[in-house]
């Protein structure tokens, strides 16, 4: 389900006017990749749409679905491009279906992307990561596409294509009267657990009967009493496609949870389904039906993945499995003469020769050749004829190249004389495989399955399908199209069937589009940097290359294409360096610590770079091969130059050797002998002892045998920094050595649980290890623990066993009757012993807590029957945490530890709702807005600058005159209660609004609060409004005119309005920064401005240091910046050292201050330096030393606090493998339509 999660990709095509004004997709880098050889489109994952993306791939091989789709024209449905306009109705979702669809169909792309539907219902980047059940999907999306489609002639294309009829019956066994009642259906939920296929299903729901009798009588409303009666269902009408639902997921009323049925459920490829059909007088191929589509699902019932295996009826993908598309089509032992094929003259010449036109870019011949002989030409000819545009030049009199030596084609005078037979056995290596070929057959006897996982599609075989039937990975939905339904011949293998002209045109544009971009990313892909290091410019010096001058002139940076060769890299240098004379070696060196070494030479000059595997960024060193400076250079590893650190005592003024230690640098080549060391510092005879790191950290000395001295410094295992001591021979203090530890570890099976007092009762033990084994029932464990304890015997009647998770907390009780491993404890697990029963089968164990600052720990608990409403349990949890009043509702808490979605049936039963025991709610004040509408909170914004100062006086006079606490400055983690943050809040309501309505409408709604009436604000274009995050501005909402459900509020998200001096009118590409200067002198800033900057042409440190100078009316040299990070109380510098680009280096791709490390957004301090007053690189004031300070102490407390619980604690949870945190409640899943009535 969570597949690409950290991988941000765009579409291709992207809804422009849709997206207009909006800047939350991520721009790709690379254009998106081209289709694989199956011919097929997935669609990318946007976090946890995989489920979404299976139910699309399966309309989109609906192909009377999606052709009834294409059928609605822009008169009916509207345009995208209107969509703004006020009176305009434009019919969104089946524009955006229309869309999707035609990129799957045409767009060359491996995957495609619904970031636009998505965006289309209404989802927000929270939805688009949360898990769903595509069931429910199916359901919800038609719904909405009914909806959609309202007063179109498309009104009836699911009901036509989708819907069912079931008529039920009861009947009176005394007066035969027959009851009967009609119901639609839009897909079969049939059951899974103890049954063993589809067809015993359908047989137990619609031709066994059901008998009342007994106890159990059906009163007749014909006899006026009660009697024995039949009830039985069948299927009444079949529509063209039908829709299986197979009941995977269940609850165990035992063990109070819910489980996936993993059993075997086989289905038919074809199914009659005239047995579960009322008789009738239609044919027998009526009610057959073939499957097309099965949806899997992988997992758990908290979660999984789905994919989906899709019959392709069309035919409009490659069916064809890898390892025979990478087989060559022929072999060269089926040609009469074997010799032939190794001619790369008739070869090609047989591939234009297919060419309608003759004709081909010279890249797709390449391609051509590598499909139909199996070999790439670098692989087969290159070597032999050179590269393939020179050996097409040198045989003009046959090949024709264009001016630009892009394409080729075949001389009109060209004539070749093989044999006869050759020529038709040229034809066949050349001709594409046929319907007819044993790998692609016809789809009566081999039909064309492919398994689709979002971006990947591979083809499968019908055998396959074998392996769904039972398992974690198993068939969820079933798709079945009525026999009959035979699609029309010009329909397959063509793509472009039915498409909507305007849409062939977009999508024809689009791959135009890519074809280009892909050209110049190849181009730019295949460039590399190359550091030349030029051999005269260099001298030998202590054992390694240095620079006679500067690395500057001594290093040429060089952009050079991969796919060259190394003549041409050769013929490049020469070019460039025009004072060559004499032999030109090419050879890899690298830059050790002791300077530059000389590694191989390059040779093979008809091989390309990357055949090579010549790196970016490599170091050539350019030089006749022999000397450099007139000395003879050692290359390759072997002698690769170590640069060693040598002690050894100093000499006296006498000659004598002193005990002062001298430390010196030395190189020496890897190969040399040990011996080396005396001669370099001229030295007769001593003792080498080699340095070594012990575990403790403390380092020891290892002398070298006398008769290791002849070993090389590679053999000895020194490395690059390695220390070396020498001592005089005739020291005795050398072979002191240091002794390791070892530190050594057991480990012993645990076999026992750890039982907790936790009944506020005396006891003589806190806690007890009870012995155990994985089958133990819990029940003995209890009362085990009980009798260690020594706690009174009446808790026995009214205890319990509940698992403590790591942090402490108690979590719901687990049942006598289970064991440790149907309970899911492991050994060694902590349990704590409480007063009370646990829950019976039929109720659910909750936490709740009040209010939406929610801390783990401090919930309240509550056991309350599953069949209890959502009303019933609000009053009782009301009651048990004495709150007055009825302005209550409930919320799920997410997985995040937040209030998430509200639970808004007041009658629906818990059980309904899918809750289980161990969920958390929250109970939170105030009513929910009704249907349609948001209820968004409203606060007043008034900035501060991060030194403490207020923007305005009219700040000033609000805040003093408002004492009572309604003001308050917004806080982040660490901040002294007595220095200023970034702003002040004050809360002034909340707004009930239509989520339809435009943001210039919240403000004209927010200014009618009482509360506002203090401000003086002339209209609402004197109002900025931002999201709330973390109690200070968020998100800045530019356009007035946007609809609040496209600025992705949330049904919680909360405003705050920050007043203007003069309305403003922001561009999608606008930053909002706030720029402030610094005072000389002090550790403080002047008062904040707004500065717009527009990063339409670029969004770098060089930019914005540009428009801050020109704010400013400075010199762009005399200024820095920095950016502020508030949480952190730091100023990161933006600097623009990384834009500097050298003389002869190819210019890179700016950094963008949006990314990492800045991550700039609009609302961001931009502090501002004047180098004229002030020089010092410190951009700190004293409020961040102080919040600095505050943050490490409350760092230090946490800790210590951890340790001292940790301690307190340690004999419960030493060796515990704890339980998880409690799964969190999932989101419920909705699609937002608009009004077509």
């Amino acid at each position: 389900m969570f597949g690409d999660l950290f991988e941000e990709d765009s579409p291709r095509v992207s809804n422009n006017q849709y997206e207009k004004g909006k800047k939350l997709k991520t721009k790709a880098l690379e254009p998106s990749a081209p289709r694989e050889f199956t011919n097929l489109s997935g669609i990318r994952n946007q976090g946890g749409t995989c489920y979404l993306n299976s139910l699309l791939q399966t309309l989109h091989f609906t192909p009377e679905f999606r052709e009834a789709l294409f059928s609605l024209g822009p008169e009916e449905l509207g345009s995208l491009e209107d969509k703004d306009k006020p009176e305009a109705k434009v019919r969104i979702i089946p524009l955006q279906l229309q869309r999707l669809f035609a990129q799957l169909l045409l767009l060359d792309q491996e995957a495609a992307s619904t970031a636009d539907l998505t965006d289309s219902f209404g989802w927000t980047s929270n939805e688009e990561m949360r898990q769903h059940d595509v069931q429910e999907l199916n359901r919800i999306l038609f719904s909405a596409l009914e909806t959609s489609l309202v007063g179109t002639s498309g009104h009836d294309l699911i009901k036509s294509l989708y819907h069912g009829t079931v008529v039920n019956q009861i009947v009176c066994k005394d007066c035969k009267n027959i009851s009967e009642k009609q119901e639609d259906f839009l897909d079969l939920t049939v059951t899974v657990k103890n049954v063993s296929g589809l067809e015993e299903a359908l047989w137990n729901m619609y031709v066994e009967e059901e008998v009342f009798d007994c106890d159990n009588l059906y009163h007749c409303g014909t006899c006026d009493r009660l009697v024995k009666a039949v009830k039985l269902a069948k299927l009444h009408k079949l529509p063209p496609f039908l829709t299986v639902s197979l009941l995977r997921f269940n609850f165990d009323f035992v063990k109070c949870e819910r489980y996936k049925e993993t059993s075997r459920y086989t289905f038919p490829l074809r199914i009659n389904l005239k047995p579960f059909c009322e008789q009738s007088e239609l044919d027998d191929s009526e009610y057959i039906y073939d499957l097309f589509s099965v949806i899997i699902h992988k997992g758990g019932c908290y979660g999984g993945h789905y994919h989906v295996y899709i019959k392709d009826v069309d035919h409009l993908g490659n069916w064809q499995f890898q390892e025979e598309v990478n087989k060559p089509d022929v072999h060269l032992k089926d040609l009469p003469n074997g010799e032939e094929i190794d001619d790369p003259l008739m070869v090609l010449h047989a591939i234009l020769s297919e060419e309608e036109s003759n004709l081909l870019p010279v890249d797709q011949l390449g391609q051509k050749l590598l499909k139909k002989i199996g070999l790439s030409w670098n692989k087969k000819y290159r070597k032999q004829y050179g590269p393939l545009r020179k050996f097409l030049q040198l045989h003009s009199q046959i090949f024709l190249l264009s001016s630009d030596e892009s394409t080729v084609s075949l001389s009109k005078n060209c004539s070749l004389q093989p044999k006869s037979d050759f020529q038709r056995n040229a034809h066949r290596i050349c001709k594409p495989p046929t319907s007819e070929s044993p790998r692609l057959n016809d789809s009566t006897s081999c039909p064309h399955w492919f398994d689709i996982n979002d971006s990947k599609v591979q083809p499968i075989k019908e055998k396959d399908i074998e392996q769904q039937f039972q398992g974690k990975e198993s068939a969820y939905m079933l798709f079945y199209r009525k026999s009959l339904l035979q699609r029309p011949p010009e329909a397959r293998a063509n793509p472009r069937y039915k498409v909507p002209c305007h849409l062939l045109s977009e999508m024809d544009a689009a791959n135009i589009e890519l074809q280009t971009e892909r050209a110049e990313c190849d181009s730019a892909n295949n460039n590399f940097e190359l550091h030349l290091h030029l051999g005269p410019h260099y001298h030998f010096l202590n054992g390694a290359l240095h620079p006679v001058v500067s690395q500057t002139e001594s290093v040429w940076d060089l952009t050079f294409d991969k796919r060259k060769t190394l003549g041409d890299l050769r013929q490049s240098i020469f070019q460039l360096l025009e004072f060559w004379e004499g032999d030109m070696v090419l050879s890899v060196a690298k830059l050790v610590p002791a300077g530059l070494h000389i590694y191989q030479k390059l040779d093979g000059d008809e091989l390309t770079l990357c055949e090579m595997e010549i790196a970016n960024g490599e170091d050539i060193f350019v030089w006749n091969g022999v000397e450099v400076g007139g000395v003879q250079i050692q290359t390759g590893i072997g002698c690769e130059p170590l640069l060693l650190n040598i002690l050894h005592r100093a000499a006296s003024s006498e000659g004598e050797r002193c005990q002062q230690l001298i430390e010196s640098a030395h190189v020496f080549p890897s190969n040399a002998e040990m011996g080396t060391i005396f001669t370099a510092l001229s030295i007769p005879v001593g003792v080498i002892l080699i340095s070594s790191a012990e575990s403790t950290g403390e380092e020891s000395w290892t002398a070298v045998p006398r008769e290791d001295v002849k070993k090389t410094f590679r053999e000895q295992g020194l490395s690059n920094g390695s220390s070396v001591l020498i001592q005089d021979s005739n020291g005795d203090d050398y072979s002191v050595l240091t002794k390791q530890g070892r530190w050594s570890t057991g480990s012993n099976a645990t076999n026992w649980v750890q039982v907790k007092n936790v009944c506020q009762l005396e006891s003589e033990e806190k806690q007890v290890r009870i012995a155990a084994t994985s089958n133990t029932v819990v029940f003995d464990i209890r009362i085990k623990a009980i009798k260690e304890l020594k706690l009174m015997k009446e808790l026995a009647e009214n205890s319990c066993l509940r698992p403590i998770d790591r942090n402490g907390k108690l979590l719901p009780p687990v049942p006598d009757s289970y064991t440790l491993k149907e309970a899911e404890l492991k050994m060694g697990s902590s349990l704590g012993l409480c007063v009370g029963k646990a829950p019976t089968s039929t109720q659910l164990f909750l936490f709740f807590t009040v209010g939406s600052d929610v801390q783990p720990g401090t919930e309240m608990e509550v056991i309350v029957e599953e069949t209890v409403s959502v009303r019933d349990c609000l009053k009782i949890m009301l009651q048990q945490a004495g709150l007055p009043g009825d302005t209550w509702h409930l919320r799920k808490m997410n997985w995040c530890y937040e209030a998430g979605e509200a639970l808004r049936e007041g009658d629906a039963t818990l059980k309904e709702l899918m809750l289980c025991s161990g969920d958390t709610l929250v109970l939170m004040e105030g009513t929910l807005p009704p249907p349609g509408f948001l209820k968004v909170p409203i606060w007043w914004y008034q900035p501060w600058d991060p030194a403490g100062r207020r923007e305005s006086q009219q700040g000033r006079v609000n805040s003093a005159a408002s004492q009572d606490g309604a003001w308050r400055a917004t806080s982040s983690q660490g901040v002294p209660s007595n220095v200023r943050t970034e702003g002040t809040l004050r809360y002034l309501g909340d707004v009930e609004i239509l989520e339809d309505a435009t943001l210039v409408d919240l403000k004209c709604q927010a200014i009618t609060l009482p509360s506002f009436s203090e401000f003086a604000v002339p209209s609402p274009a004197f109002l900025r409004a931002w999201t709330m995050e973390s109690k200070r501005p968020g998100r800045l909402l530019r356009s007035d005119q946007q609809q609040l459900k496209e600025c992705k509020l949330g049904r919680r998200t909360e405003i705050c309005l920050e007043p203007l001096q003069k309305k403003e009118n922001l561009g999608p590409q606008d930053l909002l920064l706030r720029t402030q200067m610094r005072l000389p002198g002090e550790r403080s800033y002047s008062l904040p401005e707004d500065m717009v900057w527009d990063t339409v042409r670029s969004c770098t440190a060089a930019s914005l240091r540009q428009k801050v100078a020109d704010f400013y009316s400075l010199p762009v040299e005399k200024i820095e910046i920095a950016k502020y990070f508030p949480e952190k109380f730091e100023w990161i510098p933006i600097s623009s050292w990384n834009q500097q680009i050298a003389k002869r280096k190819k210019k890179k791709k700016q950094d963008n201050l949006q990314g990492a490390p800045y991550y700039l957004k609009d609302g961001d301090t931009i502090g501002v330096k004047n180098l004229l007053v002030e020089d010092d690189d410190d951009f700190s004031t004293i409020r961040d030393d102080i919040g600095k300070e505050k943050q490490r102490q409350l760092a230090l407390g946490k800790k210590k606090s951890q340790e001292a619980l940790h301690v307190q604690s340690s004999d419960v949870f030493s060796s515990v493998e704890t339980s998880a945190r409690p799964r969190g409640p999932e989101a419920s899943l909705s699609i937002h339509v608009g009004t077509f009535r």
